[in-house]
């Protein structure tokens, strides 16, 4: 066996073994979620992110995900399996090492892989043979091999015999309790089937169901592509939503039947938009991407024009029930009940509800808002902090918005006490008649 062989096979026995050491780049909503998984499966991981207060906390024993409650830091800190540092140099002791930093979009709604580029370039720094490094960030079909590969490559050493590159999206839903970073299948492609076998081998080794795809870019492709399914269809039942108002139906009931239908139809929602790191963001890589190979994604691109609209037709909502009312929106006040993007959670990332605040101020009306998860926002020059005394608040205001239907609010109250509401969510719909 030769020298690379066995560089390989020294690897594989390491995780085998548990005594491999992962380091995790970006300890956001998917990097500590997949740090704790790995440190609670036997492996000693050391996080490395450039916000010094995160890892500050996490050394603390403290969580900063609302879905990894602190005991849990605390027990793997005082185990010894879990570290945080801003140290990349640490890099140079790791023998795997998964990338999750952000990828966000560009203003000119590009890909920003910045991030991706300047974690490459540490790990290039400190790569050495018998390394695996798996790309978790999602990105445009190409990301792994066109940027992250061409990089390593640099330093010499060659990939599938001396270090070995994988991309495995990240699937995580902040929230979720039924699915989470253990259970939810993992899909893993490798720049060669010896990239493929080791990635697979590592993350096997913590993760409960790993689904092998035959190449980084069909991996990247996958991610792509479920949330260009949701972004769809999510654009289509808002534009049916459009469409019921126009003929004076009610979309909730007629979506609701159809949804009765036990094949052939898969149920979605409408609401104020979309939000969230990935949904919002993730199809216009590919579209972008498209665009290089002189191809239009319409189905995508429509989806984004009827999604990213979705704020302005529940703006002009408030508007249209103020003058049924004989108010005018301008001068008016307005609040806004819930700002995260879903329901319990705190993530306000291209949360819709920053739109409608933005829109209802600029439109002359006085905001407020309420959110037992975001206690305040700051967001293009808006500064708020969520209302104390909700109930004082609901009975003050001219109309209320609800915008996410957080499992803490009691909506028969709302209902009770709320002289105006705009329900984005149809969650007024789901009270029992008899409670209101």
């Amino acid at each position: 066996m030769n020298q690379n062989h066995a560089a390989m096979r020294s690897l594989l026995e390491r995780i085998e073994q548990k005594t491999a050491r992962l380091g995790v780049i970006g300890m956001g909503y998917v990097g500590l979620p997949l740090a704790t998984v790995f440190a609670n499966a036997g492996f000693h991981v050391t996080g490395i992110d450039v916000n010094a207060e995160r890892m500050a906390e996490l050394n603390r024993g403290e969580s900063y995900i609302e879905d990894i409650p602190s005991d849990m830091i605390d027990r793997l800190r005082a185990e010894g399996m879990l570290e945080g540092t801003t140290d990349f140099s640490v890099l140079a002791n790791m023998d795997a090492i998964s990338i999750c930093v952000p990828t966000p979009l560009r203003k000119t709604r590009d890909p920003d892989i910045s991030y991706i580029a300047a974690a490459t370039e540490h790990v290039a720094k400190h790569l050495h043979p018998g390394q695996v490094i798996v790309l978790e960030s999602t990105t445009y079909p190409g990301t792994t091999r066109e940027i992250i590969l061409e990089t390593l490559e640099r330093t010499g050493l060659r990939v599938g015999e001396d270090f070995f590159l994988a991309f495995s999206p990240e699937r995580v839903d902040p929230g979720r309790t039924d699915w989470t970073t253990i259970n939810t299948p993992k899909v893993m492609g490798g720049v060669t089937p010896a990239c493929l076998k080791v990635a697979t081998a590592l993350y096997s080794a913590a993760i409960e169901t790993v689904v092998p795809v035959s190449s980084p870019e069909a991996a990247e492709m996958v991610k792509l592509l479920e949330n260009t399914f949701r972004a769809v269809n999510i654009g289509l039942v808002n534009e049916v939503l459009l469409i019921c108002d126009r003929l004076h139906l009610d979309a909730w009931e007629v979506i609701e039947a159809a949804a009765t239908k036990p094949f052939g139809f898969m149920k979605f929602t409408p609401g104020p938009g979309l939000g969230g790191h990935c949904i919002p963001i993730d199809p216009l890589y590919l579209s972008w991407k498209m665009k290089s190979l002189n191809y239009n994604a319409r189905f995508i691109e429509l989806a984004s024009e009827v999604n990213t609209a979705m704020p302005q037709y529940w703006v002009q909502k408030v508007q249209d029930a103020l003058n049924e009312h004989s108010k005018a929106l301008k001068g008016s006040t307005v609040l806004v009940l819930g700002v995260a993007y879903k329901k319990d959670v705190s993530d306000l990332r291209e949360s819709p509800a920053l739109d409608i605040l933005a829109l209802l101020r600029e439109k002359g009306a006085t905001v407020k808002y309420h959110d037992p998860h975001v206690p305040s926002v700051k967001h293009d020059g808006l500064v708020l902090e969520s209302v104390e005394h909700l109930d004082t608040t609901l009975a003050e205001v001219d109309c209320v918005i609800v915008t996410t239907d957080h499992s803490a609010y009691n909506w028969n109250e709302v209902a009770e006490k709320a002289a105006l509401i705009v329900d984005t969510r149809a969650v007024l719909k789901r009270v029992p008649e008899a409670a209101l």
